[in-house]
């Protein structure tokens, strides 16, 4: 009752008149650490983010350095809103509380909005159209008092996430232990990998732009779940919503969807892209990230015992396995992984 009743005071302040009487649900959260209130009932209603008080300014991610002075959500809700990007809007925000009112955006995400047709095609273009804009602008406009722009997938992000996977998606989900051959050579192929990736050039990456971090009101599409936000290559926001998780999509169609975002981002920025290239790297982006995600949700199951991530494990893996299938070069660390991981197996 007590939190109710904040959150109802909250909302007061916020729109500047009580709402003694409006009903309170909580919403269905995902892997953090924030829960989700609705106050109200739309179209008169808000959604409150309560945040614990050790945890509204570090990433649960690995990250480097200390905890920025502003909360990311905040900092970087700026830098997008600048840049002419739909994010929810901000009614209010009581840091000593840890409370923040937000608009409410309904409960239409953008894998909701799919309806079963996993292939729209007019959805799927707007929101590459949409990342290509916001990447060809942030080039354009660097903001160093934008937390995204004082962090980055470096090699060591890279390395860590990869052994994330080790250590959840192949070590702790077979029950077994690679040799210290083995482990050797995921250490050294790991490395590689990651030295590649983090050897592309960086610019703003959202991080987590997936069909779950898209809301759509009103005809819309509002990004949210920014506050992780960093530098990193072109591909990293495609692979996350083209490679996703939640939506499966066949290859024919992500090509055409690739295409479709140098095409906007050639016209936009007036640079060349060549294409080849680009969705190679693509491919060796989708291997690490996937397999982190694999090894990711298994960690949020067994650590925050939230099983309902590992119905997405499959999805993740089968990503995996049709990216090593696009880079032979790899077909050792495909072999050493399927071992433990036989859903890998080529």
């Amino acid at each position: 009752m007590e939190l109710e009743a904040a959150l109802r005071d909250q909302v007061g302040q916020a729109i500047g008149r009580p709402v003694p009487d409006a009903p309170i649900k909580k919403l269905k959260g995902d892997a953090s650490n924030r829960s989700y209130y609705r106050v109200g009932t739309p179209p008169e209603s808000w959604v409150l983010m309560v945040m614990p008080p050790d945890a509204t300014k570090k990433s649960e991610e690995a990250t480097k350095g200390e905890p920025p002075k502003e909360l990311p959500f905040v900092n970087v809700h700026r830098y997008l809103d600048r840049l002419g990007v739909r994010v929810p809007r901000i009614l209010r925000y009581d840091e000593p509380a840890g409370i923040m009112v937000l608009e409410d955006l309904s409960d239409i995400t953008f894998e909701s909005a799919l309806e079963g047709g996993r292939h729209n095609q007019a959805l799927y273009t707007r929101a590459v159209d949409l990342l290509a804009k916001l990447r060809v602008q942030a080039e354009k406009q660097r903001d160093p008092e934008c937390l995204a722009f004082t962090r980055a997938f470096d090699e060591d992000l890279y390395d860590w996430e990869l052994h994330h996977f080790r250590e959840w998606g192949l070590e702790a989900w077979s029950g077994k232990l690679p040799t210290d051959a083995e482990r050797a050579e995921l250490d050294a192929t790991f490395r590689d990998i990651a030295k590649q990736l983090a050897a592309a050039p960086r610019g703003f990456t959202h991080r987590d732009y997936q069909s779950r971090n898209i809301m759509v009101k009103e005809g819309e599409l509002v990004v949210i779940d920014f506050q992780d936000a960093l530098q990193g290559p072109r591909q990293y926001d495609l692979v996350a919503l083209l490679r996703d998780s939640y939506v499966e999509l066949d290859r024919d169609f992500v090509e055409t969807m690739l295409d479709r975002y140098i095409a906007t981002f050639e016209q936009e920025s007036g640079e060349k892209i060549d294409a080849k290239e680009f969705k190679a790297f693509f491919d060796l982006l989708t291997i690490q990230r996937k397999l982190k995600d694999a090894g990711r949700f298994e960690f949020i199951n067994r650590v925050k015992g939230n099983p309902g991530f590992l119905v997405s494990i499959p999805a993740s893996l089968r990503y995996v396995k049709a990216a090593f299938a696009r880079r032979p070069e790899l077909a050792g660390l495909q072999k050493l992984i399927a071992k433990y991981v036989p859903e890998l197996a080529a």
